[in-house]
């Protein structure tokens, strides 16, 4: 899938962070596991699914994997990914195969089930918005409500679950919200300091409505977040917006759920974003089973 890379220096950071976490630092100790796990016995592991969902993130396992070796000072361990991210899996279905020292699979395994049911619980929750919006021209998109430090592994899953990133952060993207337009003084003071400031910069305005709207497009903005509209209202701004002779795209935002999804797609919109996605995603139930040791 376009844009479907996997940010694995991102997820190596991750990674060490949340060892570090369990650990107690890089050079701490799982206490239990050395104590009672031979450093010289082998194990056969599995991760598995326990509940319906998509997957991803799973070149996860490897990296956590490899950085727990390096940091207690065990051998490696053989990751054999079974499934491929994007995809829909059912309980049982086994994700991963491990075979290596039981106590490094041990130490590793809290943090591979944090990250990676997180990670799956985004891409099942993108690919119901998906799959409600399939066969309209509305396309689902992400937010910066994000879990603090995952934002890169988050959006990933988002393109995993069918869905598309917004911007990534402050600084690719220039968002006028409303607070930007009460300091700036309008809409329009707003675009057009950001506009000589940052030239380059893609800008897109928040409006509330049809009259916010026009003058976003007249000052220059090419893309326009409506916030909070019903559907009617979104509709006008659509009808408004096509008249003024641009090429706008149009995005729905706030208060969006799947039961009114098509209500909005209907109003030909190019996109629904949904914080959701990310900040209220259920985790998808991943567990790690021993099989021989």
């Amino acid at each position: 899938m376009s844009g479907f890379a996997f940010p694995t220096q991102d997820a190596l950071r991750i990674a060490r962070t949340a060892l570090a976490e369990d650990l107690g630092g890089l050079d701490g100790v799982d206490v239990t596991t050395e104590a009672t796990i031979d450093p010289s016995t082998l194990a056969v592991a599995h991760i598995v699914a326990r509940a319906p969902g998509v997957v991803a993130g799973l070149p996860v396992i490897d990296l956590v994997l490899s950085e727990c070796a390096a940091i207690t000072g065990g051998a490696p361990v053989l990751c054999e990914i079974e499934a491929v991210d994007g995809s829909a899996v059912r309980p049982g279905d086994v994700l991963a195969i491990l075979r290596g020292p039981a106590a490094t699979i041990l130490t590793a395994e809290r943090t591979i089930l944090n990250i990676l049911s997180r990670i799956c619980g985004v891409a099942t929750a993108t690919r119901a918005w998906a799959e409600v919006l399939e066969g309209t021209d509305t396309t689902v998109l992400d937010t910066r409500k994000t879990t603090p430090g995952m934002r890169a592994l988050e959006k990933y899953a988002v393109r995993a679950g069918g869905g598309t990133n917004k911007r990534m952060g402050l600084y690719d993207v220039a968002m006028v919200k409303d607070n930007h337009k009460l300091a700036a003084g309008s809409i329009t003071a707003a675009y057009e300091r950001i506009r000589e400031r940052f030239p380059d910069v893609p800008i897109q305005v928040e409006v509330t409505s049809v009259a916010e709207a026009v003058e976003a497009v007249a000052a220059g903005a090419r893309f326009i977040m409506c916030d909070n509209m019903s559907p009617d209202l979104l509709g006008e701004t659509i009808g408004a917006l096509a008249g003024a002779g641009e090429t706008v795209e149009v995005e729905a935002t706030g208060g969006l759920t799947l039961e009114r999804a098509t209500a909005y797609a209907a109003t030909g919109v190019d996109y629904l974003s949904v914080g959701a996605l990310t900040h209220s995603a259920q985790i998808l139930d991943v567990a790690l089973d021993f099989v021989d040791v």
